[in-house]
């Protein structure tokens, strides 16, 4: 089952810039930053409550957050969702006709796995869901 709603990805093209509007929106500073090479991405963390926002800023042209801004520009890339059991999840959802971008779970930012469900069948969302790495 899905647990709770993790985080909001949000694709930006600055990360400063973002980080600083971002700091004073939600009045704290990110708790995190990392890079995700294999994805092309920088990411900043920040808690709202039990729930996170993540900020991506592209790092190369060819990275998906590239890719989506110059589509659709800056705005909500994804929601994820906390599971316990991702490959549980992955058997479950495939069962219910959902399909993935990718069915083998990868290294994620934040310490996760994560797996994408692609958008064409969730309603143009695309859906993330991820496990905390043991």
């Amino acid at each position: 089952m899905l647990n709770k709603i993790e985080h909001l990805g949000i694709a930006i093209k600055n990360l400063e810039t973002s980080d600083h509007l971002f700091a004073k929106l939600i009045g704290t500073e990110p708790y995190k930053q990392e890079s995700v090479e294999r994805e092309g991405v920088k990411t900043s963390f920040f808690m709202v409550g039990d729930s996170k926002i993540e900020l991506l800023e592209a790092t190369n042209e060819e990275s998906p957050i590239a890719k989506f801004i110059e589509k659709k520009g800056e705005g909500i890339h994804h929601i994820a969702f906390a599971v316990d059991d991702i490959f549980a999840e992955i058997t479950r959802l495939k069962a219910e006709g959902f399909v993935f971008i990718s069915e083998v779970p990868k290294d994620g930012a934040d310490n996760k796995l994560v797996v994408f469900l692609h958008p064409k069948s969730t309603n143009g969302v695309l859906v993330e869901l991820c496990q905390e790495k043991l």
